[in-house]
């Protein structure tokens, strides 16, 4: 096939990539423009032109895309079935390894790890050494084997990266480095590599060894690189080598969607290309083929913002489709997250009607967390739904351990949420957290100050030490008659020992802590702790019984809405996407911001987000965030909605009137009191409590002052006692 044969197939853009000459190439393909298709016609062009295919190396992140790049190479020409090398990175390094790695002392049989694997090696080495999973003063296997990777991938000493990680590491660095180092011994021992030693070792082994080096250089005369952007430097560094002697580097990638800088991801790399080959030819992609004109309006006034970006190969993008009469992407203001679940769920049902398929809607969010309305609403209603984490907010570990605390207030025979709370006091096993529960004779009221004294007498010392100021807010909150005292409780759970338990389980424990914030903030919107637990419940057990939420067989995925983090949805597309909680704190998360570089790689993540809709974009900006005290925090609008033009979007105000003067102000800040004389909470103002078929009932506001209005209501649940109900709790009418 020659190159005019290709001319019909692509535009003039993916033409002028695929067929380039010789020599390093950076394609720039922006979202939605065709990159697969550009990088499988430029492997056509290199086979046509009489380039032997096994000397290509394609290289990508999964191997589902080398499997689909192979696939679609031998339909565009014609069923030849193309012999060239192609994988994922780890996959050509375990090649290498095993052809060439002797010269390292590396057996060709050698066993790679899998992650089962290295947690029994890690957590072998930590009972050697005496750190034992219910002590809880190290960091579990899964936290130390995440800290060692995450020095690997980013080519720093593990001392450095446990320093930078925070006091909770670099206090036990010598330890920790002790088990890594265990950890290294034992996997020679047994002739075993893990997945991250397989490009550690490649990378060496092309340095140290220069037959081994040439042999591969002279052999692949052609390196291709999808998704270049999000390379790490041990990538980086691979694909120089392996290309360093013919030059033929042809990378594709877009500085606009570098989002993984957490997982290791370096955005210098491809930033730096130009200037690593200075002499680089650089084609941009920006024929977008998936969007709407003003849904792509919108990405391009946004992503114009960065500053760390290519300013002489800037791309915009174009939509391919006509858009002439197209609808702007909505902009829908809602008083707080359980107002913004009502309309949610109102724009799934017009969606519907309009003829998409539940499959065809996507609802995407910055952090696992604010979904936790949505998923609520949803499942309450019957709306099938998936997470793509296959866990709902209420299934996470931490999460279910609040919520069995919670439990123990409310139901004194709950010997399960009894169990499970002493069992992660330190000290205390299964068999110590049985025999505590017989001796309590199979009953604890938190809010009887006699079976208080007897638990801390029967507990351990280091587990009573724990346990007692989270026992005296457990009785405290026991005696409430409002669950608006969840917060000192778990508070308290968190100060005593749980943010400790925390950094020892997780390697980024502060957004298991956000989660239990929105949990408190979730409580304060009950009448009581029961409506609270019985919805809980509710959700939990639909899931359990096959209903359609998470991971259920009760809907297939065709007949599911996808409910998803805007990380794990790159590279997908739906007709219909709805964006959530776009307000300074939670879309930038507050978080990424203290990063350096955190307000570009937020902003190229809300990028990510918009040009995943193809027909229909919505995006919610609710005016208030429910706090643990069952007060109101105001939220100002995300500032990636206050620095695009206005008329970009169609604005819909669905806060019924309650939140006047909390407009959102185009190029001109925004403002304005809020509540009766511009109060919080305070003298005269609003506390608000208000959920999906919520209403109003008078109560005084926050800080104990007359006049204004509480209101009120759980989903479906919280009504007075001569108020109809629905289901666990009432609903006010």
């Amino acid at each position: 096939m020659t190159d005019e044969d290709l001319r019909p197939l692509l535009n003039d853009e993916q033409w002028r990539a695929a067929v380039a000459p010789d020599g390093p190439l950076l394609i720039l393909a922006a979202a939605g423009t065709g990159k697969t298709r550009t990088l499988v016609y430029r492997l056509v062009h290199l086979i046509g032109r009489g380039v032997d295919p096994r000397r290509i190396l394609l290289l990508t992140f999964t191997n589902r895309a080398a499997r689909e790049m192979i696939d679609r190479t031998r339909e565009a020409t014609g069923g030849f079935s193309p012999h060239f090398s192609s994988g994922t990175f780890h996959h050509c390094a375990n090649w290498l390894l095993r052809k060439y790695g002797a010269s390292l002392g590396i057996a060709p049989d050698f066993a790679v790890l899998d992650a089962e694997d290295q947690r029994g090696i890690m957590g072998r080495i930590l009972k050697d050494r005496g750190h034992r999973p219910k002590d809880r003063d190290f960091p579990k296997r899964e936290v130390v084997l995440s800290l060692l990777s995450g020095a690997v991938n980013r080519n720093l000493d593990p001392a450095d990266w446990i320093e930078r990680k925070g006091p909770e590491f670099s206090a036990q660095a010598d330890e920790l480095l002790a088990c890594m180092r265990e950890y290294d011994r034992r996997k020679r021992e047994l002739g075993a590599l893990d997945f991250d030693d397989l490009l550690v070792r490649a990378l060496r082994l092309l340095r140290e060894d220069a037959r081994v080096r040439e042999l591969v250089q002279e052999h692949f005369e052609h390196v291709l690189v999808d998704e270049y952007q999000d390379t790490n430097a041990l990538q980086s560094s691979f694909v120089d080598l392996v290309a360093a002697r013919h030059r033929n580097l042809s990378v594709v990638g877009d500085d606009f969607q570098c989002i993984y800088s957490w997982r290791g991801s370096d955005y210098n790399n491809i930033m730096s290309f130009a200037d690593r080959y200075p002499d680089a030819r650089v084609v941009k992609l920006e024929t977008n083929y998936r969007s709407l004109g003003p849904i792509l309006d919108l990405a391009n006034a946004s992503i114009r913002n960065n500053r760390e970006q290519f300013a002489r190969y800037a791309k915009v993008l174009r939509p391919a489709r006509e858009s002439g009469g197209a609808p702007r992407p909505r902009l829908v203001e809602v008083h707080d997250g359980d107002a913004q679940a009502d309309e949610l769920v109102d724009a799934v049902r017009t969606a519907l009607r309009r003829g998409f398929r539940p499959c065809e809607i996507a609802v995407l969010y910055r952090s696992h967390f604010h979904a936790m309305e949505a998923e609520l609403a949803l499942t309450k209603l019957g709306i099938p739904y998936r997470i793509t984490s296959g866990t709902g907010f209420y299934e996470q570990k931490h999460v279910k351990d609040a919520v069995s605390l919670l439990r123990l207030a409310a139901t004194p025979d709950d010997a399960l949420s009894f169990l499970r709370v002493m069992e992660l006091l330190p000290a205390v096993g299964d068999a110590t957290a049985e025999r505590l529960w017989e001796r309590l004779g199979r009953r604890f009221d938190p809010s009887d100050p006699a079976a208080c004294e007897a638990l801390l007498d029967a507990l351990p010392a280091r587990a009573r030490a724990a346990w007692r100021p989270v026992g005296e807010a457990l009785g405290a909150f026991g005696r409430a008659a409002f669950p608006g005292s969840a917060k000192a409780l778990l508070d308290a759970f968190l100060d005593s020992f749980y943010r400790d338990l925390l950094r020892k389980e997780y390697e980024a424990p502060e957004e298991r802590e956000d989660d239990l914030g929105a949990l408190e903030a979730d409580i304060a919107k009950y009448e009581s702790l029961r409506a609270f637990l019985d919805n809980v419940a509710l959700l939990t057990n639909l899931d359990r019984e096959g209903g359609p939420a998470s991971g259920s067989a009760g809907a297939s995925p065709a007949e599911s809405i996808l409910l998803s983090t805007i990380h794990q949805a790159k590279g997908l597309e739906w007709p219909v996407v709805i964006l959530l909680w776009c307000v300074e704190g939670m879309f930038p998360s507050t978080r990424s911001l203290d990063d350096q570089g955190g307000d570009e790689e937020e902003r190229r993540l809300f990028y990510v987000a918009v040009t995943r809709a193809r027909e229909s974009l919505t995006v919610f900006r609710p005016h208030v965030r429910t706090m643990a005290d069952g007060g109101v925090m105001p939220c100002t609008p995300s500032r990636f909605l206050k620095e695009v033009p206005a008329d970009l979007f169609e604005r819909v105000d669905r806060t019924g009137g309650f939140d006047e003067g909390y407009s959102l102000g185009w190029n001109g800040g925004w403002g304005g009191g809020y509540g009766r004389g511009g109060g919080y909470g305070g003298r005269g103002g609003y506390r608000m409590r208000s959920s999906l078929f919520g209403g109003v009932s008078e109560a005084p506001p926050s800080g104990g002052s007359s006049g204004g209005y509480r209101l009120r209501s759980g989903l479906l649940g919280g009504g007075g006692d001569d108020e109809p109900t629905f289901g666990p709790g009432g609903a006010r009418r």
